[in-house]
């Protein structure tokens, strides 16, 4: 046969084939994975029976049982002490029986780090050996738990963890959620560390390129076996979240996460306000009202730190004040000197520790009340220091006109009032009213500084209810 009859139909095959457009491959960092299927949605197993609410009860700290049927595991009177403990902090009657109410309270969505109020015989006594702890596993590079892990909170005790002012965070690459955008993961992330960064001196800047080792918070989202944790999550229903001690913060991607204008299942800026408060040292709480209860509390119209959560973490990282021009009626960013704010108290005001429960200035005398604990403190403005004879106790700088009505510590606020030309010390739905020149003239018994009574809130101030926002539902 000639050549050329050979090479005819191969050069017709190869422009044949040179007509048919190329389909180049997506490059898998820009695909939207369309070609895969969406995973199933895990449900968690309900807590139904005695041998569920032991592994809960051991799960999160209530017990020292680590493994069902492991040798020393707690008896009948063991676990029901347990059960009691856990109903007393759930407020249910501590009966240490199993029933229904404690059941349901065992299957309500919670955070995963264990509890303060857990395991009540393990306070004040012997930690377990190291022998008897699981060996922990290895973690990938980038989300991997720190030393210390949630037994940093297993006694409920808040801890400072970090000494530098600015912090830096990052959603990892291989974290991010299947449910919400990218974009607004990110921005309710940055909302919920700006809640924190408006009570503390702390700063939270995002990283999304540095060194990973460089990033002292790192949030995920996974599902089951995830991004390299020791911890499983559960499925949807039960432990949302879990958070580890200097940095890690993980996200069940089982469960229904919504933005804060939704209404509907559980809100990812409450559930991460939530675990940074864990990373930054602080424990669960059954305070009402608290962010850092450890269990989801449904969706509000709005959402904001309650008292005792800016307490705690002023508690560890300190306070700190801006400057107030009231010309602008705004609050200052830099004064006259070169001073930026917000400062911490201690540069501006020598000799005031920190964290104060509330301050009030007297313009008559020049004086700043600042109000720690049970004790007072009386700061000259002019000499910017300290009064010599201070601090004092409360009951001796404003002492009572009546006995057994003082509130003695902790109040929550003071102001001077220029409608009633006095000032009032306010603490959970009560107040007391502290004597000026007027009842002096009245009184001339009346001691300086005189504390009147205690009187209610609401009663005084009609538009004030005298309940926790929590509990309203609008």
């Amino acid at each position: 046969m000639h050549p050329a009859s050979i090479f005819r139909p191969t050069l017709l095959l190869y422009w044949l084939a040179a007509l048919r457009p190329v389909q180049p491959e997506t490059l898998f960092h820009s695909r939207d994975r369309s070609d895969l299927e969406p995973s199933v949605v895990q449900q968690a197993q309900p807590i139904a029976d005695f041998r569920s609410a032991q592994r809960f009860l051991a799960k999160y700290g209530w017990t020292t049982n680590p493994r069902l049927g492991a040798r020393g595991a707690p008896g009948p009177s063991a676990f029901a002490r347990a059960v009691r403990a856990f109903q007393r902090a759930n407020q249910l009657p501590a009966t240490g029986a199993l029933d229904t109410a404690t059941l349901r309270a065992m299957n309500r969505p919670r955070c995963g780090v264990r509890d303060p109020q857990g395991a009540p015989e393990l306070r004040g006594g012997p930690r377990p050996s190291p022998a008897a702890r699981p060996r922990a596993k290895r973690f990938l590079q980038l989300l991997r738990p720190l030393p210390g892990g949630e037994e940093a909170w297993r006694d409920g005790e808040a801890i400072r963890v970090f000494s530098r002012s600015t912090l830096k965070w990052r959603l990892v690459g291989e974290g991010y959620s299947s449910q919400l955008s990218a974009d607004d993961q990110r921005h309710i992330f940055r909302l919920a560390f700006r809640m924190w960064s408006e009570v503390t001196p702390l700063h939270f800047r995002e990283d999304l390129t540095g060194p990973s080792t460089q990033v002292d918070i790192k949030l995920g989202f996974g599902r089951g076996r995830h991004l390299g944790c020791p911890r499983v999550f559960d499925g949807s229903g039960q432990e949302f979240a879990h958070a580890w001690r200097l940095g890690d913060i993980h996200f069940d991607d089982d469960e229904h996460f919504t933005p804060p204008t939704s209404d509907t299942g559980i809100s990812l800026l409450k559930v991460a306000v939530h675990e940074i408060g864990h990373v930054l040292g602080l424990p669960h709480t059954y305070r009402t009202g608290s962010v850092m209860q450890p269990n989801y509390i449904g969706q509000k119209p709005a959402f904001e730190l309650d008292w005792s959560d800016r307490k705690a973490i002023q508690k560890l990282y300190g306070n700190q004040y801006w400057r107030y021009d009231s010309d602008k009626d705004q609050a200052q960013t830099e004064d006259k000197q070169g001073n930026h704010y917000p400062r911490l108290i201690s540069e501006g005001f020598p000799g005031i520790p920190s964290p104060l429960d509330t301050a009030f200035y007297d313009r008559r005398k020049q004086l700043i009340y600042f109000f720690k604990e049970s004790l007072v403190f009386a700061f000259d403005v002019n000499r910017n220091q300290v009064l010599n004879s201070y601090p004092k106790k409360m009951t001796e700088a404003f002492p009572p006109t009546a006995s057994h009505s003082h509130p003695v510590r902790n109040i929550e606020s003071a102001y001077y009032s220029y409608a009633h030309s006095s000032v009032f010390f306010l603490k959970g739905n009560a107040y007391w009213k502290v004597a000026n020149d007027k009842d002096r003239r009245h009184n001339p018994g009346l001691p300086a500084n005189g504390l009147f009574p205690q009187e209610s809130i609401s009663g005084r101030w009609f538009d004030l209810c005298d309940v926790h926002t929590d509990t309203l539902s609008i």
